[in-house]
């Protein structure tokens, strides 16, 4: 991936991914914060989390999807993207092969209908890692 991940610290809840969005430079923050909302009002009983610099979301008991800064744009990145319909456009380098998602550089960029329902899709399927 360009850049490198926010220094954020691991940790699970809430209050860490919204500290993160908070840390986060303008316009970057007003896009955490939209897909971090979307989210909210897509999956019940989504929980948060901060993990190699990003934050993490995720329903059950796997992440499955993660959002982060970098180099001026917000990368919405699906584990298992590989098997939505449609596959996200991005390959991310160095996330793992199965991974796929969208770079946005403006709030504008999110396209709230496809991305909600790549969130229902991937939180259908098993996540990686526990929680």
């Amino acid at each position: 991936m360009p850049g490198r991940a926010s220094d954020a610290r691991a940790a699970v809840g809430d209050k860490p991914v919204f500290a993160y969005i908070a840390s986060l430079p303008e316009p970057q923050r007003a896009i955490a914060e939209a897909v971090d909302a979307l989210a909210a009002r897509t999956l019940p009983g989504l929980t948060r989390s901060v993990k190699w610099g990003m934050s993490y979301y995720g329903v059950g008991d796997g992440w499955c999807f993660c959002c982060g800064s970098f180099d001026g744009l917000v990368k919405l990145m699906f584990v298992n993207g590989d098997t939505l319909d449609p596959v996200p456009p991005v390959t991310p380098v160095g996330m793992g092969k199965a991974t796929r998602g969208v770079e946005l550089e403006t709030p504008a960029d999110l396209d709230e209908r496809q991305a909600a329902d790549w969130m229902r899709q991937i939180t259908s399927r098993p996540g990686v890692g526990r929680r």
